[in-house]
């Protein structure tokens, strides 16, 4: 069973979801623990490899027996098979916390809600263990259009929103095939090892640069980088609270792997940060674009807009580490992937508890809510110290790495931005923080502030956000071995 677990990894939830699409209308009460057993196999099966790849290195699974480059090959490494653990188990927590939302946000509608998601899940996992270009497309638009329907499951707006997500979701995934069919025409090949042995033969081919920076700018699209990031905010805010805690952790971070991925396994790495000038324009790209969202959050009225573009400006930290292109840097790049899609999820997670509970989230309603809803600030207040950047939290290490780097490479602009954003993190959350715990404030005529009614969420969403919000301080203590043990082994030896 072991030595299948590449394939089981996506194949769990996608025959989940067709059973699930199947039985929805008839045995609507057996989706949701089908969609968790599913999930919970997918988790295991990540898991597994990792501890496989510990033991023995990377290794592939050819599908079907076809070696590549007729075959495709999913390739397990250090890279992704950390990646891969981090995305399943935040689907699942995902999954568990937020039952309760779904039979109240999609009545009448959850088979359908649970079937989307698997196979959001399964092309999301798919993306990340596939060793062929062209396959990664296929799969990229599996998790697109089942993305775009969960989006527009939601209400008021949410079907603009989607069709905006459409749009510049398609734009995005356009450019990335068209950059992979350069990349075929002039390599002859779709295999990611074969092409990252072949290119360096073309380097002066001007049909691989246009390659190279066609595909970067059609992820940079679907990860949401400044000033590309339109599709983003509406998305987030208008989708249900259960689809938010889903795709807020998972797209952009998938995004951003394969980012990573393609700059040092596809393209050899010489090439992505020296040949061409693009690596310092994106660094620069990436420190606007970590200052403008910073500064727009500042305008934000409700909790998950704000939100928004605080991941946007996460995005622009990811991005601008991994292209200063000095080891530190991707390092802090790679590791806040992980902690990224963690605090992600925390905090969304948290999110979803205020709109299921108070049914709104702006912050005029959250007044009062370390009394009302203690845990949950608990939750949200420890995910919102993390993305401010405090030890031992996991966001603090990974923005170290990141400076780090940043200082390494003499780059003052990014670590002025991630200075900056830091700072701003802290005025937003501290902001919310105050709302939640003086206010409403007491007459001064009384000696007591005035009750408020406790409105805590039940034991079944709460429980899953304490562990996720535990989890993220585990990480950050767990951050010299996964550094030591992994992501070290997953960046080439010729960075320094």
């Amino acid at each position: 069973m072991s030595a299948h677990y590449p394939i089981f990894l996506v194949v769990a939830p996608l025959m989940a979801a067709l059973v699930i699409a199947i039985i929805a209308r008839e045995r609507p009460g057996l989706c949701p623990p089908l969609a968790a057993i599913a999930l919970t196999a997918s988790l295991w099966s990540a898991a597994g490899m990792l501890c496989r790849v510990l033991a023995e290195g990377p290794f592939s699974y050819h599908i079907g027996n076809w070696p590549p480059p007729m075959g495709i090959a999913y390739e397990v490494d250090h890279l992704n098979a950390l990646v891969l653990v981090a995305m399943a188990a935040v689907a699942l927590i995902n999954l568990i916390t937020t039952r309760q939302a779904v039979a109240s946000d999609f009545t009448g509608r959850e088979g359908y809600f649970y079937a989307l998601y698997l196979l959001f899940c399964a092309g999301t996992f798919g993306i990340l263990v596939t060793g062929d270009a062209f396959n990664l497309y296929v799969l990229l638009e599996i998790t697109s259009i089942s993305g775009y329907a969960l989006v527009g499951l939601g209400h008021r707006d949410a079907a603009l929103a989607s069709l905006n997500y459409v749009f510049m979701g398609t734009i995005g995934a356009s450019l990335y095939l068209l950059g992979v069919g350069y990349l075929y025409l002039i390599t002859g090949t779709l295999n990611m090892a074969d092409i990252f042995s072949i290119l360096p033969r073309l380097f002066g081919s001007k049909v691989v640069v246009a390659a190279f920076v066609i595909a970067m700018t059609g992820l940079f699209m679907k990860m949401a980088l400044f000033p590309l990031h339109g599709w983003l905010p509406n998305a987030y805010s208008e989708a249900a609270s259960p689809v938010r805690s889903l795709i807020a952790p998972l797209t952009t971070k998938t995004m951003i792997y394969v980012m990573v991925r393609l700059g040092l396994y596809v393209f050899p790495p010489d090439f992505t940060f020296n040949h061409l000038l693009f690596a310092k324009v994106v660094v620069w790209v990436a420190a606007a674009g970590i200052v403008c969202a910073s500064v727009l959050a500042l305008s934000q009225t409700s909790l998950r807009r704000m939100l928004a573009y605080v991941l946007i400006a996460e995005v622009g930290y990811m991005v601008g580490g991994f292209w200063l292109g000095n080891r530190m840097a991707i390092t802090g790049a790679i590791l806040h992937i992980v902690n990224d899609a963690a605090m992600t999820l925390c905090v969304f997670l948290a999110v979803g508890s205020f709109t299921h509970q108070l049914r709104d989230d702006r912050f005029a309603t959250l007044k009062g809510c370390f009394r009302r809803m203690p845990w949950t600030m608990v939750v949200l207040a420890t995910a919102g110290l993390s993305m401010i950047g405090v030890p031992p939290t996991c966001g603090f290490f990974s923005k170290w790495y990141l400076i780090g780097g940043a200082l390494t490479a003499d780059h003052w602009g990014l670590v002025a931005a991630l200075i900056f954003s830091s700072l701003v993190n802290a005025v937003l959350f501290f902001r919310v923080f105050e709302i939640a715990y003086y206010e409403p404030f007491a007459d001064p005529h009384q000696e007591h502030r005035p009750a408020l009614s406790y409105a805590e969420a039940p034991a079944t969403m709460l429980a899953p956000m304490l562990f996720t919000a535990a989890g993220l301080v585990g990480l950050g203590l767990l951050t010299g071995r996964i550094v030591t043990h992994i992501i070290d082994a997953a960046i080439p030896a010729a960075i320094l």
